[in-house]
């Protein structure tokens, strides 16, 4: 699944087809697709893992679930669930959910919640966790209304970095910890941006998908579903305290 930071690049390579108009439509999509035909792209945007394409009155919200992918000016095998076409090339996308949202997207979303938004209030998201003190670490970091935009990866990396086991629940964290989570949230958030744009993500892992600690060289432990997410999860028992 694509995260936030992955996005924020889509954003940014797709921000050129911004103010053009949509030439052609087509795609295997059972949604409306031809009400973009004709209709001038406004804004590019995005919230967490969602990618938004704003025209006059509503906006196509793209989520590219577990498999979605994209491409712009070419094309996979496969068809695509939607391409649009613009005088200056094209935007494809594949198996992923298209949805339309109506209106204004400041009803709709919360940007302070986006990791990754200059709008991101960070003491918002310390509140936030004291509302969710029954949750486990490995899950709150992929609650959405909290950490928009954080994924797996991010998960992982983050709860490696803050030395926090992934069983924790939030309400045992000391404040300083619940401090360090929300920080690292966003710091990592944008590492991964920055190695994902130097294709060198993969070689910054410390613990998504390794099997030693690069701390103290213990094996890691491999869980590959956890929590109640039940998503891929990589942990080192020795350095990453659990706490209940």
């Amino acid at each position: 699944m694509p995260e936030g930071p992955s996005i924020v690049l889509l954003r940014e390579a797709a921000a050129r087809f911004a103010r053009r108009k949509v030439r052609e439509v087509s795609g295997n999509s059972r949604l409306d697709l031809a009400r973009m035909r004709g209709r001038t792209l406004r804004e590019v945007r995005s919230w967490g893992k969602h990618f938004l394409l704003c025209f006059d009155g509503f906006t196509l919200r793209v989520h590219f679930m577990l498999f979605g992918s994209w491409r712009i000016d070419e094309r996979r095998e496969a068809a695509p669930r939607l391409s649009l076409a613009f005088a200056n090339g094209e935007l494809n996308f594949y198996a992923c959910s298209l949805r339309y949202v109506e209106g204004d997207l400041d009803a709709v979303y919360d940007w302070s919640a986006d990791v990754m938004s200059p709008q991101w209030d960070a003491a918002a998201a310390r509140r936030k966790l004291l509302t969710r003190r029954d949750a486990l670490a490995c899950d709150i970091l992929l609650d959405q209304e909290v950490f928009a935009g954080c994924g797996n990866i991010i998960k992982n990396e983050v709860l490696h970095r803050i030395r926090v086991h992934p069983l924790s629940t939030v309400g045992a964290l000391s404040s300083r910890k619940r401090g360090e989570l929300v920080t690292q949230a966003r710091d990592y958030s944008f590492d991964f941006y920055r190695w994902k744009k130097d294709f060198v993500l993969k070689k910054h892992y410390q613990v998504h998908t390794k099997t030693h600690c690069p701390r103290d060289g213990s094996r890691l432990a491999f869980r590959a579903k956890l929590g109640r997410a039940q998503r891929r999860a990589f942990w080192c028992d020795l350095c990453q305290k659990r706490y209940e």
